[in-house]
């Protein structure tokens, strides 16, 4: 008896083809395939907010302190000036650790320890009695913000298939700027000591999260467990047909057994990679990103824009986080060169714009007069004399957000995930412990010497120098970066094995 031609599987006959399936249908099918790396993502980038939230701890904490009554914990404006920059001396520790702890702990460790600085700094400042309980704290911090700054995008890129890399690298970022919100809104409701305390809170949720996810499958394998390898790369692609991604990565693995050497580390093919991901951090911080933060309020009274600094931080807070999350949705499919090219563009503009409006603009102060550009951007500042409305005077507020807005839509978030993807397995512990050290170093630096150019210089000839970076990272990028968009890491390293200038043949 012939079978029924509804039950044929011939490939020339399909009684009920199916229909391809809609842009909503696979978008569905993508996120319930990756959501067990979005939970491990969403576990590890809890301490980008905690270093976010800490980075920022100071801008209520600061204003409290000048008015505190108890003679141990009051500051002056020097004292204030190192609560708030000793920040990055921690962080730049951290990084500095995390050369070492990246490959010895693995990815998931090195970010669970950073949880013990960080809970021990908050407690210390929480219950601070000095000075000295306030910056050891304030150190601490920094450290473990350096040493997750330096492993969770690495974590991340690891453990991310190709096609959502981009989106979870910009997510670092993402958690950061909501950590600063966060402060910011606490500090309207809480006294500085229970910031604090709140502060412990994202951290021991991280510890909780991260105690369940599976470590870096590649870090695994570097270190010769590759059944426990291949057990979380099934874990976390949902899926038992892992074995051709797993031969892929085990093959790149076992080429690069060994760590780099200082002879190997003269090669092209190992410090270019390396070279661009330390310059892009460079670059990164020579754009004027921190001293533009640290002292937002301060230019801003120096330039006739007086604003309540709550009202300042939630207009630079809402356009990084609209920024970043920009970012986040066009970086796979724009590309990793497109955004840092018009980031760089957005950010030379605003610079530009900024330097010109000082120079020409409207004064307010004196030639070099620093009187506004003492460290008043961590005390109350108050309001001017009623005057006449300038419409100019609205021009260094929109070149501000313009300049958050670039930094934040490009140079913010692609600089860590273009610094975990292009960074060779061998020397990516290291190497991103580097990139972290040598950019809050430059950050402490800028920080601190912002003031004294302004007096020496005037407050536009920083922007000036911001501007011309900002035209040099146009440059580098065109000449050096890669476009990664898409391709898998062990592709991404066989690209720099053969000393091309672009992914195209």
């Amino acid at each position: 008896m012939q079978e029924p031609l509804l039950g044929s599987e011939g490939l020339d006959y399909d009684t009920f083809p199916e229909a391809p399936a809609s842009p909503r249908e696979r978008t569905r099918a993508g996120v319930l395939q990756n959501r067990r790396v979005f939970l491990a993502t969403f576990a590890a980038v809890l301490g980008n907010f905690s270093f976010g939230y800490a980075l920022v701890y100071t801008s209520p904490v600061i204003p409290a302190l000048k008015l505190s009554s108890d003679p141990e914990l009051h500051l002056d404006k020097k004292q204030a000036s190192w609560f708030g920059s000793v920040f990055t001396l921690g962080a730049a520790a951290g990084g500095l650790s995390a050369m070492v702890l990246n490959d010895l702990l693995g990815r998931k460790l090195s970010i669970m320890f950073s949880a013990v600085p960080s809970v021990i700094g908050y407690a210390l400042m929480a219950g601070a009695r000095g000075l000295w309980m306030l910056l050891l704290g304030r150190t601490l911090t920094g450290f473990a913000g350096g040493l997750t700054a330096a492993c969770i995008p690495v974590y991340v890129s690891e453990i991310a298939p190709p096609g959502v890399r981009g989106a979870l690298g910009a997510t670092p970022q993402l958690m950061s700027v909501f950590g600063s919100l966060s402060l910011y809104a606490l500090g309207l409701l809480l006294p500085w000591r229970w910031l604090a305390v709140a502060g412990e809170g994202p951290v021991l949720v991280m510890i909780l999260l991260l105690s369940f996810m599976p470590n870096s499958p590649r870090f695994l394998l570097s270190k010769g467990r590759d059944e426990e390898a291949l057990q979380a790369l099934t874990w976390l692609r949902a899926d038992s047909e892992v074995h051709w991604e797993f031969e892929q990565i085990q093959d790149n693995v076992r080429r690069q057994s060994s760590r780099v050497s200082w002879s190997e580390a003269r090669d092209p093919r190992v410090y270019r990679p390396i070279l661009i991901a330390v310059l892009m951090r460079f670059l990164q911080q020579l754009t004027g990103i921190t001293p533009i933060l640290v002292y937002l309020q301060t230019i801003f009274d120096s330039t006739s824009v007086v604003l309540p600094s709550q009202q300042d931080a939630a207009i630079v807070g809402a356009v990084r986080l609209v920024s970043v999350l920009i970012a986040a949705v066009t970086m796979d499919l724009a590309g990793r060169k497109v955004l840092l090219y018009v980031s760089a563009s957005v950010m030379f503009v605003a610079n530009l714009t900024l330097g010109l409006y000082i120079q020409f603009g409207p004064r307010t102060l004196t030639p070099n007069s620093t009187l506004g550009l003492e460290i008043m951007t961590l005390e109350g500042t108050e309001q001017p004399p009623a005057m006449s409305f300038n419409y100019l005077t609205l021009i260094p507020l929109l070149a501000t957000m313009l300049f958050i807005m670039g930094y934040a839509m490009g140079w913010g978030p692609i600089t860590w995930l273009l610094m975990s993807e292009v960074l060779p397995l061998r020397a990516r512990g290291v190497a991103s412990g580097l990139c972290v050290l040598v950019s809050w170093l430059t950050a402490f630096v800028l920080t601190n010497y912002f003031l004294l150019a302004v007096n020496a210089f005037g407050l536009q000839v920083p922007f000036f120098f911001f501007s011309a970076i900002c035209a040099l990272s146009l440059l580098f990028t065109g000449c050096c970066v890669p476009e990664t968009r898409g391709r898998s890491l062990e592709q991404i390293e066989a690209f720099f094995q053969t000393r091309r200038m672009s992914f195209r043949p």
